[in-house]
């Protein structure tokens, strides 16, 4: 009898990874943040990431069964939508919005396109988005101060900034209050003294004791997690460090109410959720560029959008918009960074 071979497209050699491995890795590497998460925040921080995990793997199988598909939710990536999405609200929402968020996140995001490997948005953010056009004063407002919180004691005073996230400060009291031709000298005097006061307790942001969404409050926490992925060789460096890398200088240039060239680099970085988006959802293989020079220039896109939305943009906060209006720009910048074939010229 004849050998039989069979002949299938490219790539034709194996690592030796599978998707399940690197997505349960993903979600590993995720842990760290979560568990910083339910120090500061308490037990509802975990309580709402499982129901966004719960929402994002029922809604997955859900829709695979009723399209008689076989089940893919051992994979892990329906998980890590539910984990990520979780990560991005306030620890203060219903218990409902991120099952709701996490559901949409997976059928609009992911399952309407065909599934894990065809969709070209990031389900988590996907889900994001609608929840914050759909409850806006929830997603901005139901913010819990952190265990062992850094309020600034000036802060303290001024009901109207008690409690909220850096950049919330950032934007709608101290910026509002500069650009104020009818402000008050005391006012001024105050809103100068609270910015000072942030930038001086940036540490607070790189350890986590500041209000935020559930996931993004610790940078060092989201770091640990990020250098596990890079060991394993799971994620790419470039686009982070291009994403970040961008919206510091940019911040640095443009991002202080009190004029250019004077914004704090390190509260820049790590107020928000530059961390968490550069970190773990930039660097998402489907959603990301295939390419080195691509993802040099997604990553710089991420940071240009972050920073003009932060500065000039109707919410304190621009990551998660970046990085969706730059994942519809993926197959352009794959199609113009491809490297030339060799032997070919134009």
């Amino acid at each position: 009898m004849a050998d039989k071979y069979y002949v299938s497209s490219s790539p034709h050699i194996s690592s030796g990874v599978s998707t399940k491995t690197v997505m349960w890795s993903v979600v590993l590497a995720l842990i760290p943040a979560l568990l910083g998460s339910i120090y500061f925040f308490g037990m509802r921080a975990l309580w709402l990431t499982l129901l966004g995990v719960a929402g994002a793997v029922v809604s997955e199988a859900v829709v695979e069964l009723l399209s008689k598909k076989p089940l893919t939710i051992g994979d892990g990536s329906a998980v890590i939508t539910g984990i990520l999405l979780a990560f991005n609200i306030p620890p203060g929402v219903p218990w409902w919005m991120p099952v709701v968020g996490a559901s949409f996140g997976i059928i609009f995001g992911k399952m309407v396109f065909g599934g894990l490997g065809n969709n070209p948005l990031n389900p988590a953010l996907v889900g994001r988005a609608f929840l914050m056009a759909s409850w806006p004063v929830e997603m901005t407002t139901k913010w819990i101060a952190p265990r062992g919180g850094s309020i600034p004691a000036i802060a303290t005073k001024i009901d109207a900034i008690t409690g909220a996230t850096p950049l919330g400060v950032l934007k709608n009291f101290v910026g509002k209050t500069l650009a104020d031709p009818n402000a008050s000298p005391e006012k001024i005097a105050q809103a100068k003294q609270v910015l000072h006061s942030m930038y001086a307790n940036w540490t607070n942001l790189f350890f986590g004791n500041v209000g935020g969404v559930i996931g993004e409050t610790s940078a060092v926490l989201l770091i640990v997690g990020f250098v596990y992925l890079l060991v394993r060789k799971f994620v790419d460096w470039r686009i982070p460090l291009s994403f970040i890398g961008t919206a510091a200088i940019l911040g640095w240039i443009f991002g202080s109410p009190e004029g250019m060239f004077k914004m704090n680099v390190l509260f820049y970085i790590f107020s928000g959720g530059l961390m968490l988006g550069a970190l773990f959802m930039a660097t998402d293989m489907v959603t990301s560029p295939i390419t080195v020079k691509g993802r040099w220039i997604f990553g710089i896109g991420c940071g240009i959008l972050t920073a003009v939305i932060r500065r000039w943009g109707g919410y304190p906060e621009g990551v998660s918009y970046s990085i969706l209006l730059m994942n519809l720009a993926v197959p352009i910048i794959n199609r113009h960074s491809m490297p030339k074939k060799f032997g070919y010229k134009k």
